[in-house]
């Protein structure tokens, strides 16, 4: 064996050493579950006199979920006069309208909702966030993006933390409107249910810190500021306010009891962008704020689990190790009859995926009834986080090396069940090349299988058969939802020549008058 061969091993050895020890802290987080889930630290207290609270609905371009945020946050209960909505709306389509028209209806109705539109989006959501806050006249604010459906007593339900005045921050737990519409929405639940139940629950209640997810929270105004305020200089302004709040003393709370439902995304697409952006952001986060953590007063514990938290993407920058080498390696010790080394490689993939595995079971057996019919998604979505590798590898990579992207929002379709279709329903997503390597990636692997077959190696063959079903998913998905766009978008223009629509030329969207307008803060 020569030695470029050696340090190939060696090489993906310690890449595959790695993913198990991130495997490994999937079961100290299932530890810290099990021993704090009955002990939440903080318990609902009761006001004197309701305070004031402000709800913000950041918005961009919604057209098709507008109607059903407003309406739903316009039903919270709560007194109208202790109630604020602002709809926060940096839409450059039609959107802009059916926002103003329905904070106008409402508005007649006894609501206290301001239409707010910036004339441009710098600092995307965080400078809406921003130019809100500025206006607020609440103590507390409560955030939800365009995709949720509050239900009406979550400000009832959350906002008694507050009496407790170290508590700047109250987190729910995301619900799932239409989980049951596809084997990708069904996956996306399996994914979010483990980090709302086992994660934020063992983080929160053993006295370490967790994130605020960006919506279905609600904040004390003067945390927000105290830390620092809403800052856009990375992609999850979310995390990054998060840890700043907490790092300056401000006590979270997580209560997942209180539900808020939203709809996820039924694009590959969308999905895609979303991780990218998550991914990306966090590591961003982790590049701002690593340095002040780990030099702060914070005990080792929390310092620790902040770290493992912040950098956990890089788990999908690892998984590509495997995704490039598994075959060559496996192929290598065959060829050297080296079989004593094999089961040691594949011991140790073995141990990343099965502590996977246990954390969304254990997290399907405590939430739902027929978790048993639940477990075969599981599976589905080990695969599917190996084949989202390359996808969010690429965004770890932009943040290492300083690449500025612009903020992109995930589109929404309004598909709640298996009836809804997508209609004359469709935005344009960015394209890259992903989809063709994530393809030879899969035809790679289909024919790794056929090698193994061949060969008798038959211990790799389930190990193959994870890589190969999640890069062809997504590749497939990929590129047939790119056909449908495409097509779709072609029929809208030819609808549009055929009777297009008056424009406003400083707006690009139909001539209205706006309720409120703002210019974006330098």
């Amino acid at each position: 064996m020569s030695g470029s061969e050696i340090a190939l091993l060696a090489f993906y050895g310690v890449g595959i050493f790695i993913l198990a020890l991130f495997g490994i802290h999937k079961y100290f987080l299932l530890y810290l579950y099990w021993k704090y889930k009955k002990h939440p630290i903080f318990k609902p207290g009761k006001f004197e006199s309701l305070p004031k609270v402000t709800v913000q609905l950041p918005i961009y371009n919604e057209k098709y979920v507008i109607e059903r945020l407003i309406t739903t946050v316009c039903k919270l209960d709560y007194p109208n006069h202790l109630l604020e909505i602002q709809v926060l709306d940096d839409s450059t389509d039609e959107t802009r309208n059916m926002a103003r028209n329905l904070a106008q209806e409402f508005r007649k109705r006894g609501v206290d909702i301001k239409h707010i539109h910036r004339s441009n989006r710098i600092g995307f959501k965080a400078g809406a966030l921003a130019a809100g806050l500025k206006r607020a006249t609440g103590d507390f604010v409560a955030i939800f993006d365009a995709d949720f459906v509050p239900k009406p007593d979550f400000l009832k339900k959350t906002v008694p933390y507050f009496v407790n005045e170290k508590i700047g921050m109250v987190q729910a737990r995301w619900g799932h409107i239409n989980q049951n519409y596809s084997l990708l929405t069904q996956i996306q639940s399996v994914f979010l249910d483990g980090h709302f139940i086992i994660e934020h629950t063992a983080r929160n209640r053993s006295g370490r810190f967790f994130n605020f997810n960006g919506t279905a929270g609600i904040w004390r105004k003067k945390a927000i500021e105290s830390a620092g305020g809403w800052q856009h200089d990375t992609l999850t302004e979310d995390l990054d306010l998060s840890y700043r709040a907490q790092l300056n003393g401000w006590k979270f709370v997580y209560v997942p009891d209180v539900i808020a439902p939203a709809e996820l995304p039924v694009q590959m697409d969308a999905y895609k962008l979303q991780q990218h952006r998550w991914a990306k952001g966090s590591v961003q986060t982790a590049k701002k704020l690593l340095p002040r953590i780990v030099k702060s007063d914070l005990p080792l514990k929390v310092k620790w689990e902040a770290c493992i938290h912040l950098v956990g993407n890089f788990s999908y920058l690892l998984m590509t190790i495997p995704a490039i080498f598994i075959v060559p390696i496996s192929i290598m010790l065959f060829n050297f009859k080296m079989y004593q080394f094999l089961p040691i490689y594949l011991l140790l993939f073995f141990s990343a995926t099965v502590s996977v595995f246990v954390f969304y079971l254990v997290c399907q057996r405590e939430i739902y009834p027929d978790w048993r019919r639940r477990i075969k998604y599981i599976p589905a979505t080990i695969a599917f986080a190996i084949g989202l590798s390359l996808n969010n590898s690429k965004a770890v990579l932009e943040a290492l090396f300083n690449v500025k992207t612009d903020f992109k929002r995930t589109p929404k379709y309004r598909i709640e069940s298996k009836n809804d279709g997508w209609k004359n329903k469709v935005y344009s997503t960015d394209k890259n090349f992903l989809p063709f390597l994530e393809m030879l990636l899969g035809l790679y692997f289909t024919a790794s299988i056929v090698y193994a077959l061949i060969n008798k190696v038959y211990m790799s063959i389930p190990f193959f058969a994870l890589f190969q079903f999640g890069f062809l998913y997504i590749a497939s998905l990929s590129f047939l939802q790119m056909y449908k766009e495409r097509k779709e978008n072609k029929k809208a223009s030819l609808l549009n020549w055929i009777a297009p629509q008056p424009l406003s030329p400083e707006s690009g969207v139909p001539p209205a008058v706006e309720t409120t307008a703002l210019s974006a803060e330098k």
